[in-house]
């Protein structure tokens, strides 16, 4: 079949649909992957179909300048712009549409207009459950009933956020208005199908999640399996260190960061791989390696601590490696998947980004190398996950699509 996945954001919020792509054109079918064009070298290169999304991930005047009215303005030209990129990435064709958390709002629509099957592929749990309370916002506990209040409360403000570009999609594909909340409940009445992809070891599947919901484990990026020649020299100089990385995050930070991460290295007695990331870290040290993008699946198992932002993908690939977390959380699902880590003994206490120092950072990182409870609890949760198979669980519901037995 031919198979359009369309996911945006971050490094992290694309990367896994590499691997999933990978996996459904290993079993036959014709995959494209629709992103923005910062990533389409890194799609090709895994020998799918790229298309282009709008949107410059890292543009946009960064995550916190102009102020929340500011935001919230750009956040709607976007939502925008990426409905009718949707539609145009469509357009070719497609036998089933493919969607992630950020462009399932917008997919739902041009999945109806084309009379396309189509399913959900979630790196996070959006759906409202007692269990715990929103993702995005990092809500602690309210109880089972406040939690639940509370998933439904973000699902509006992501609705509202969502309606004006909504209206405008529905009314290039020719169809009458429907808004958000009533796309949402059409869905729960079809049991339209999401398969969420992290693991069971982080997040179990909450009993009162509605048929058609699944948790069942990582897809994973493709990678080189292979570390750059500097990095395994500095790896083979000396006793396993300490990688220090914001992912996205941290923009324009990207010297006081190094500065701090130096000095908290030095204060705990351990070498250190800073990645360069959006902050741009830099570091001129005696025993502290600056580097770019590469493969965390290679470098994680070598390392003594992981010190991370705790996006999805960097938790779930510090977990896989075994490797104790030292989590510094700064926005959006970061703060939850922190306290996930924590939770199961593989992270020492979050350090909030804005409450990190070079202090705080030193003490978590000698608790998280010294103390080896945390390791061993990110080893057996890594032996959990090995036993799942996320992307496997996608192939089977597709070929259930293809039979129409969904």
């Amino acid at each position: 079949m031919r198979i359009l996945v369309t996911a945006a954001g971050s490094h992290g919020d694309v990367a896994p649909y590499t691997g999933l792509g990978v996996r459904l054109a290993e079993a036959g079918h014709e995959v494209a992957l629709a992103t923005h064009g910062s990533y389409a070298e890194t799609v090709e290169r895994c020998g799918l179909e790229f298309r282009p999304l709008p949107g410059d991930p890292q543009g946009g005047g960064g995550k916190d300048g102009g102020g929340k009215g500011g935001m919230l303005r750009r956040a709607k030209e976007f939502v925008g712009e990426l409905g009718q990129g949707i539609a145009q990435a469509a357009e070719p064709g497609a036998d089933v549409l493919l969607l992630s958390t950020s462009t399932a709002p917008l997919g739902w629509h041009v999945a109806e207009a084309l009379g396309t099957a189509s399913a959900g592929v979630y790196l996070q749990p959006v759906e409202p459950t007692g269990e715990f309370g929103p993702v995005v916002g990092g809500t602690r506990s309210l109880g089972r009933w406040g939690n639940r209040a509370a998933g439904r409360a973000a699902l509006g403000v992501v609705d509202r956020l969502h309606r004006d570009a909504v209206a405008q999609l529905r009314a290039r594909l020719d169809l009458p208005p429907l808004s958000g909340p009533a796309m949402r409940r059409r869905l729960v009445g079809e049991q339209w199908p999401a398969l969420h992809g992290f693991s069971t070891a982080l997040v179990r599947r909450p009993a009162d999640w509605r048929p058609g919901l699944a948790v069942v484990g990582n897809w994973w990026p493709v990678g080189s399996g292979e570390l750059p020649d500097q990095v395994e020299e500095f790896l083979a100089a000396g006793p396993a260190p300490v990688f220090i990385g914001f992912g996205s995050m941290g923009a324009g930070q990207g010297e006081r960061l190094g500065r701090l991460a130096v000095e908290a290295l030095r204060a705990a007695g351990q070498r250190g791989i800073l990645q360069a990331g959006w902050a741009g870290l830099t570091a001129d040290a005696e025993n502290v390696l600056t580097v770019g993008q590469l493969d965390h699946a290679a470098l994680f198992p070598r390392v003594a601590a992981v010190v991370h932002h705790a996006g999805a993908g960097t938790a779930a690939a510090t977990l896989r490696a075994g490797a104790p977390s030292v989590p510094v959380p700064v926005t959006a699902d970061q703060p939850f998947w922190a306290r996930r880590l924590t939770a199961i003994g593989a992270a020492v206490a979050p350090i909030p980004f804005r409450d990190l120092t070079a202090e705080r950072l030193a003490s978590a990182i000698r608790q998280a190398v010294t103390d080896p409870s945390h390791r061993e609890c990110a080893a057996a949760a890594a032996a959990r996950m090995a036993k799942e198979d996320g992307a496997g669980r996608v192939v089977d519901l597709v070929a259930r699509l293809g039979r129409g037995d969904l």
